[in-house]
Protein backbone atom coordinates (compact mmCIF):
# COMPACT_ATOMS: atom_id res chain seq x y z
CA UNK A 1 0.00 0.00 0.00
CA UNK A 2 1.65 3.22 -1.05
CA UNK A 3 1.73 6.42 1.51
CA UNK A 4 -0.49 8.44 -0.39
CA UNK A 5 -3.31 5.30 -0.22
CA UNK A 6 -2.60 5.03 2.96
CA UNK A 7 -3.12 8.96 4.00
CA UNK A 8 -6.46 8.45 2.11
CA UNK A 9 -7.75 5.74 4.41
CA UNK A 10 -6.72 7.31 7.35
CA UNK A 11 -8.58 10.57 5.89
CA UNK A 12 -11.62 8.41 5.25
CA UNK A 13 -11.96 6.87 9.18
CA UNK A 14 -10.85 10.25 11.10
CA UNK A 15 -13.89 12.55 11.88
CA UNK A 16 -11.57 14.87 10.59
CA UNK A 17 -10.82 15.72 7.01
CA UNK A 18 -9.31 19.50 6.87
CA UNK A 19 -7.30 21.84 9.50
CA UNK A 20 -7.59 25.15 10.07
CA UNK A 21 -4.44 26.99 10.69
CA UNK A 22 -4.31 29.97 13.37
CA UNK A 23 -1.18 31.46 11.21
CA UNK A 24 1.45 33.78 12.88
CA UNK A 25 -1.11 36.38 13.93
CA UNK A 26 -4.52 37.32 13.87
CA UNK A 27 -4.03 41.02 13.18
CA UNK A 28 -4.57 41.87 9.72
CA UNK A 29 -2.01 44.87 9.27
CA UNK A 30 0.41 42.37 10.84
CA UNK A 31 -0.62 39.64 8.34
CA UNK A 32 -0.07 42.28 5.00
CA UNK A 33 3.39 43.16 6.43
CA UNK A 34 5.09 39.91 7.57
CA UNK A 35 3.59 38.94 3.93
CA UNK A 36 5.66 41.25 2.71
CA UNK A 37 8.57 40.51 4.85
CA UNK A 38 8.50 36.72 4.32
CA UNK A 39 7.94 36.92 0.56
CA UNK A 40 11.52 38.91 0.58
CA UNK A 41 12.96 36.40 3.03
CA UNK A 42 11.45 33.41 0.60
CA UNK A 43 12.91 35.15 -2.75
CA UNK A 44 16.28 35.67 -0.65
CA UNK A 45 16.40 32.61 0.26
CA UNK A 46 15.58 31.05 -3.58
CA UNK A 47 18.18 32.97 -4.86
CA UNK A 48 20.69 32.71 -1.94
CA UNK A 49 20.43 28.66 -1.92
CA UNK A 50 20.86 29.21 -6.03
CA UNK A 51 23.61 30.95 -6.30
CA UNK A 52 25.67 28.58 -4.19
CA UNK A 53 24.58 25.31 -6.70
CA UNK A 54 24.75 26.86 -9.79
CA UNK A 55 28.80 28.57 -8.22
CA UNK A 56 29.94 25.29 -6.37
CA UNK A 57 29.04 23.07 -9.82
CA UNK A 58 30.55 25.44 -12.73
CA UNK A 59 33.41 26.70 -10.55
CA UNK A 60 36.63 24.28 -11.41
CA UNK A 61 37.93 26.37 -7.98
CA UNK A 62 35.18 24.40 -5.54
CA UNK A 63 35.59 20.81 -7.26
CA UNK A 64 36.27 19.71 -3.47
CA UNK A 65 33.89 17.19 -1.35
CA UNK A 66 33.56 20.68 1.13
CA UNK A 67 31.83 22.31 -1.75
CA UNK A 68 29.76 19.18 -2.95
CA UNK A 69 28.56 18.80 0.49
CA UNK A 70 27.65 22.18 0.17
CA UNK A 71 25.59 21.99 -2.96
CA UNK A 72 23.36 19.65 -1.51
CA UNK A 73 22.95 21.60 1.90
CA UNK A 74 22.08 24.57 -0.47
CA UNK A 75 19.24 21.98 -2.15
CA UNK A 76 18.14 21.14 1.29
CA UNK A 77 17.34 24.50 2.34
CA UNK A 78 15.71 26.23 -0.61
CA UNK A 79 13.30 22.68 -0.56
CA UNK A 80 12.75 22.97 2.97
CA UNK A 81 11.82 26.25 2.38
CA UNK A 82 9.67 25.47 -0.08
CA UNK A 83 7.33 23.14 1.40
CA UNK A 84 6.51 25.51 4.26
CA UNK A 85 6.48 29.24 3.36
CA UNK A 86 4.23 29.29 0.13
CA UNK A 87 1.72 27.86 1.91
CA UNK A 88 2.01 30.23 4.62
CA UNK A 89 2.49 33.79 2.40
CA UNK A 90 -0.68 32.49 0.46
CA UNK A 91 -2.57 32.00 4.12
CA UNK A 92 -1.61 35.46 5.16
CA UNK A 93 -3.57 36.61 2.41
CA UNK A 94 -6.58 35.32 3.30
CA UNK A 95 -8.92 35.32 6.64
CA UNK A 96 -9.97 30.95 6.68
CA UNK A 97 -6.85 28.46 6.64
CA UNK A 98 -7.57 25.42 5.27
CA UNK A 99 -5.15 22.38 4.75
CA UNK A 100 -6.74 19.73 3.79
CA UNK A 101 -5.78 15.89 5.84
CA UNK A 102 -3.70 15.25 3.12
CA UNK A 103 -2.11 18.28 3.03
CA UNK A 104 -1.11 18.32 6.53
CA UNK A 105 0.83 14.72 6.14
CA UNK A 106 2.83 15.56 3.41
CA UNK A 107 4.02 19.05 5.44
CA UNK A 108 4.73 17.07 8.14
CA UNK A 109 6.70 14.77 6.08
CA UNK A 110 8.52 17.25 3.93
CA UNK A 111 9.66 19.33 7.35
CA UNK A 112 10.94 15.74 8.78
CA UNK A 113 12.60 14.46 5.45
CA UNK A 114 14.47 17.44 4.80
CA UNK A 115 15.08 18.10 8.18
CA UNK A 116 16.69 14.86 9.10
CA UNK A 117 18.77 15.32 5.38
CA UNK A 118 19.91 18.62 6.85
CA UNK A 119 20.80 16.61 10.26
CA UNK A 120 22.85 13.90 8.45
CA UNK A 121 24.39 16.37 5.85
CA UNK A 122 25.62 18.65 8.53
CA UNK A 123 27.39 15.28 10.40
CA UNK A 124 28.83 14.90 7.17
CA UNK A 125 30.56 18.14 6.71
CA UNK A 126 31.89 18.22 10.15
CA UNK A 127 33.35 14.33 9.15
CA UNK A 128 34.80 16.09 6.03
CA UNK A 129 36.62 18.72 7.66
CA UNK A 130 37.59 16.09 10.41
CA UNK A 131 40.09 14.16 7.68
CA UNK A 132 40.77 17.31 5.98
CA UNK A 133 42.09 18.77 8.94
CA UNK A 134 43.66 15.94 11.16
CA UNK A 135 44.47 13.58 8.48
CA UNK A 136 45.48 15.73 5.67
CA UNK A 137 47.84 13.71 3.47
CA UNK A 138 44.66 10.72 3.52
CA UNK A 139 42.13 12.95 2.69
CA UNK A 140 41.66 12.72 -1.40
CA UNK A 141 42.26 9.28 -0.80
CA UNK A 142 39.52 8.77 2.11
CA UNK A 143 36.75 11.12 0.62
CA UNK A 144 36.95 10.33 -2.71
CA UNK A 145 33.72 10.96 -5.09
CA UNK A 146 32.37 7.60 -4.72
CA UNK A 147 32.98 7.93 -1.18
CA UNK A 148 31.38 11.78 -0.72
CA UNK A 149 28.07 10.41 -3.20
CA UNK A 150 27.55 7.37 -0.76
CA UNK A 151 27.40 10.11 1.91
CA UNK A 152 24.76 11.82 0.09
CA UNK A 153 22.88 9.17 -0.48
CA UNK A 154 23.16 7.55 2.89
CA UNK A 155 21.85 11.53 4.46
CA UNK A 156 18.81 10.58 1.65
CA UNK A 157 17.75 7.75 2.34
CA UNK A 158 18.14 7.74 6.44
CA UNK A 159 15.97 11.30 6.21
CA UNK A 160 13.15 9.25 4.09
CA UNK A 161 13.51 6.70 6.69
CA UNK A 162 12.97 9.22 9.62
CA UNK A 163 10.04 10.69 7.57
CA UNK A 164 8.56 7.81 6.81
CA UNK A 165 8.01 6.57 10.17
CA UNK A 166 7.07 9.48 11.38
CA UNK A 167 4.46 10.04 8.88
CA UNK A 168 3.29 6.12 9.91
CA UNK A 169 3.02 7.54 13.30
CA UNK A 170 0.98 10.22 12.70
CA UNK A 171 -1.37 9.18 10.36
CA UNK A 172 -3.44 6.90 12.49
CA UNK A 173 -3.40 9.10 15.26
CA UNK A 174 -8.07 9.53 15.71
CA UNK A 175 -8.56 13.04 14.97
CA UNK A 176 -12.19 12.71 16.60
CA UNK A 177 -13.16 16.40 15.88
CA UNK A 178 -11.61 19.92 16.97
CA UNK A 179 -9.26 20.63 14.05
CA UNK A 180 -7.68 23.99 14.90
CA UNK A 181 -3.86 24.00 14.98
CA UNK A 182 -2.54 27.31 16.52
CA UNK A 183 0.52 27.47 14.04
CA UNK A 184 1.31 28.71 10.46
CA UNK A 185 1.74 24.84 9.15
CA UNK A 186 1.37 21.37 10.89
CA UNK A 187 3.70 19.77 12.88
CA UNK A 188 3.85 17.09 15.53
CA UNK A 189 3.51 18.78 19.03
CA UNK A 190 0.23 21.02 17.79
CA UNK A 191 -1.09 18.00 16.21
CA UNK A 192 -0.83 15.60 19.38
CA UNK A 193 -3.29 18.65 20.90
CA UNK A 194 -5.65 17.64 18.72
CA UNK A 195 -5.82 14.14 19.30
CA UNK A 196 -8.80 12.36 20.93
CA UNK A 197 -5.96 9.83 23.34
CA UNK A 198 -3.39 10.03 25.96
CA UNK A 199 -0.66 11.43 24.31
CA UNK A 200 2.24 11.12 27.30
CA UNK A 201 3.80 7.97 25.43
CA UNK A 202 3.13 9.61 21.86
CA UNK A 203 4.93 12.44 22.98
CA UNK A 204 8.26 10.16 24.15
CA UNK A 205 8.19 8.92 20.83
CA UNK A 206 8.63 12.45 19.05
CA UNK A 207 11.15 13.06 21.78
CA UNK A 208 12.82 9.71 21.12
CA UNK A 209 12.58 10.18 17.22
CA UNK A 210 13.36 13.56 16.34
CA UNK A 211 14.58 15.41 19.63
CA UNK A 212 16.80 12.54 20.84
CA UNK A 213 18.63 12.52 17.13
CA UNK A 214 18.87 16.29 17.33
CA UNK A 215 20.91 16.06 20.73
CA UNK A 216 22.90 13.19 19.55
CA UNK A 217 24.12 14.08 16.40
CA UNK A 218 24.51 18.00 18.12
CA UNK A 219 27.26 16.25 20.82
CA UNK A 220 28.78 14.45 18.16
CA UNK A 221 29.62 17.44 16.15
CA UNK A 222 30.78 19.45 19.46
CA UNK A 223 32.95 16.63 20.22
CA UNK A 224 34.32 16.55 16.27
CA UNK A 225 34.93 20.26 16.69
CA UNK A 226 36.94 19.94 19.78
CA UNK A 227 39.00 17.05 18.13
CA UNK A 228 39.83 19.24 15.20
CA UNK A 229 40.44 22.60 17.49
CA UNK A 230 42.71 20.22 19.09
CA UNK A 231 44.41 19.16 16.00
CA UNK A 232 45.39 22.96 14.70
CA UNK A 233 47.57 23.67 17.24
CA UNK A 234 50.47 21.95 15.13
CA UNK A 235 49.38 24.21 12.15
CA UNK A 236 50.69 27.08 11.08
CA UNK A 237 49.53 30.75 11.87
CA UNK A 238 48.22 30.76 8.22
CA UNK A 239 46.99 27.53 8.30
CA UNK A 240 45.28 27.31 11.74
CA UNK A 241 43.25 30.68 10.26
CA UNK A 242 42.26 29.40 6.85
CA UNK A 243 40.94 26.01 8.38
CA UNK A 244 39.25 28.19 11.37
CA UNK A 245 37.61 30.34 8.74
CA UNK A 246 35.66 26.77 7.28
CA UNK A 247 34.85 25.66 10.36
CA UNK A 248 33.39 28.81 11.92
CA UNK A 249 31.02 29.17 9.44
CA UNK A 250 29.96 25.11 9.79
CA UNK A 251 29.89 25.80 13.63
CA UNK A 252 27.45 28.43 12.98
CA UNK A 253 25.24 26.59 11.11
CA UNK A 254 25.27 23.76 12.93
CA UNK A 255 23.83 26.31 15.94
CA UNK A 256 21.75 27.87 14.26
CA UNK A 257 20.05 24.49 13.00
CA UNK A 258 20.06 21.94 16.04
CA UNK A 259 19.15 24.54 19.19
CA UNK A 260 15.80 25.31 17.63
CA UNK A 261 15.40 21.74 16.79
CA UNK A 262 16.59 20.46 20.11
CA UNK A 263 14.11 23.10 21.82
CA UNK A 264 11.00 21.94 20.02
CA UNK A 265 11.45 18.44 19.60
CA UNK A 266 13.40 17.60 22.83
CA UNK A 267 10.32 17.68 25.12
CA UNK A 268 6.88 16.75 26.15
CA UNK A 269 4.04 16.64 23.79
CA UNK A 270 3.43 20.72 25.23
CA UNK A 271 2.99 23.83 22.92
CA UNK A 272 5.19 27.23 24.04
CA UNK A 273 3.77 30.56 22.47
CA UNK A 274 7.18 30.76 20.63
CA UNK A 275 7.49 27.46 19.16
CA UNK A 276 5.77 29.88 16.35
CA UNK A 277 8.86 32.11 16.64
CA UNK A 278 11.48 29.13 16.68
CA UNK A 279 9.66 27.46 13.85
CA UNK A 280 9.89 30.64 11.44
CA UNK A 281 13.62 30.60 12.30
CA UNK A 282 14.30 26.82 11.53
CA UNK A 283 11.74 26.88 8.11
CA UNK A 284 12.71 30.24 7.05
CA UNK A 285 15.39 32.30 8.17
CA UNK A 286 17.96 29.48 8.99
CA UNK A 287 17.52 28.34 5.02
CA UNK A 288 18.15 32.08 4.32
CA UNK A 289 21.36 32.99 6.12
CA UNK A 290 23.49 29.32 5.17
CA UNK A 291 24.34 30.79 1.74
CA UNK A 292 25.53 33.94 3.08
CA UNK A 293 27.16 32.49 5.92
CA UNK A 294 29.49 30.43 4.10
CA UNK A 295 29.87 33.32 1.28
CA UNK A 296 30.53 36.05 3.78
CA UNK A 297 33.06 34.25 6.02
CA UNK A 298 34.83 32.01 2.54
CA UNK A 299 37.04 33.66 0.28
CA UNK A 300 37.48 30.95 -2.45
CA UNK A 301 33.15 30.92 -2.56
CA UNK A 302 33.49 35.02 -2.90
CA UNK A 303 36.38 34.56 -5.48
CA UNK A 304 34.27 31.72 -7.27
CA UNK A 305 31.04 34.35 -7.49
CA UNK A 306 32.94 36.89 -8.58
CA UNK A 307 34.56 34.95 -11.37
CA UNK A 308 31.17 33.69 -12.78
CA UNK A 309 29.12 36.23 -12.51
CA UNK A 310 30.73 39.44 -12.60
Amino acid sequence: MSLVTWMDLMEKMNNVTEFILLGLTQNVELQKFSFVVFLIVYLVTLAGNLLIMITTSTSKALETPMYFFLSYLSLIDGCCSSSMTPKMLADTLTMRKIISFRGCMTQVFAEHFFGAAEIILLTVMAYDRYVAICKPLRYTTIMSQQVCSLLVGVAWAGAFVHATIQIFFTVWLPFCGPNVIDHFMCDLNPLLKLVCMDTHTLGLFVAANSGFICLLNFLLLVVSYMVILHSLRTYSLEGRRKALSTCVSHITVVILFFVPCIFVYLRPAITFSIDKAVAVFYTMITPMLNPLIYTLRNAEVKNAIKKLWI
